[in-house]
């Protein structure tokens, strides 16, 4: 989680994804042996040198300026999110490294919790920063986790992580159609908090946790993709119900947790199929009352959010 070898990680990365005729660059058909531009034709883009660059994809100059990071993020053709990412990388590669430090766990505050009371009629879970669920309305547990015990966020040594429970839990994973497009998101997501929390000790252990238990994420990690989730479209097939499609919206709340909600159209077949859900309470169909590999708690590997 060092935040310079975070960042020379990163600009590795995304070089090696520009091929020479994305930037009209004329190779006269020289053979090259990495993918992606060279580290010299990049700072050439950048306007640095090619040594100082090197050094700084190498993790030895930690004094990059947001002037020297802008211009890579142009030459690299970083969208916001990843300009963003970039800049915190960046920033984070300039302190002194003072090793890892584990914040207290998250708790929900007043605010938020009226929040949720007033989307009774709306699928709704608190995420903390590191995806732990903090709390969820009822109808957001019988959606997302009916599995479940309704009063697992409330037990905060074996809190569910929604990264955990999107590649580990096998009845989340079935419960959506497009499962590798959520699961991008997910890690494009921590990804994201990653550059903002570099030194969070809780989130790399999440992290360390899910690269170990899945090939999945791993591949997706090294990935280097950055995205905050914002708003997405799924489509679920939810045991109950069926099939639902709901619009999962990020709702940010000003002590770094985020209000994810679930709205459908006006009108819509999946409309009535949610409230059909509500109407039904938030039981289990029969055989769906498992957490992951049949275990509930510690043993099933997603309540370690607050260890």
């Amino acid at each position: 989680m060092d935040g310079q070898s975070q960042l020379g990680a990163f600009l590795q990365a995304r070089r090696s994804r520009l091929r020479p005729d994305d930037i009209g660059l004329r190779t006269y058909g020289d053979r090259r042996r990495v993918p992606g531009l060279r580290r010299e034709e990049l700072a050439l883009l950048a306007g640095v040198s090619t040594s100082y660059y090197t050094r700084l994809e190498q993790g030895q100059s930690h004094n990059a300026s947001p002037e020297i990071l802008d211009a890579l993020a142009r030459a690299l053709g970083l969208d916001e999110a990843e300009r963003r990412h970039l800049h915190d990388l960046g920033a984070g590669a300039a302190k002194r490294h003072k090793g890892l430090r584990r914040p207290p766990p998250e708790h929900v505050g007043d605010a938020t919790r009226d929040l949720l009371d007033a989307l009774a009629d709306v699928p709704a879970v608190v995420l903390g920063r590191r995806t732990d669920v903090l709390a969820w309305n009822t109808l957001g547990h019988a959606l997302f986790a009916g599995h479940l015990p309704a009063d697992r966020p409330e037990q905060v040594p074996t809190r569910p992580n929604m990264a955990a429970l999107v590649f580990l839990d096998p009845d989340v994973r079935a419960l959506y159609d497009d499962w590798e497009t959520k699961a991008r998101s997910v890690v494009a997501n921590l990804r994201e908090v990653v550059g903002r929390h570099p030194d969070d000790a809780r989130l790399a252990s999440l992290i360390g946790e899910l690269t170990m238990r899945s090939a999945e994420f791993g591949r997706l990690w090294a990935d280097h993709r950055v995205r905050a989730c914002d708003s997405a479209p799924y489509t679920l097939h939810h045991p109950l119900i069926g099939a639902v499609t709901v619009t999962q919206q990020a709702l940010r709340t000003a002590d770094d947790q985020t209000v994810v909600v679930a709205h459908t159209a006006p009108g819509s077949p999946s409309r009535a199929a949610l409230a059909l859900l509500a109407g039904r309470g938030t039981g289990p169909a029969p055989g769906q009352c498992r957490g992951v590999g049949g275990m509930h708690g510690r043993g099933a590997g997603l309540g370690k959010g607050e260890r």
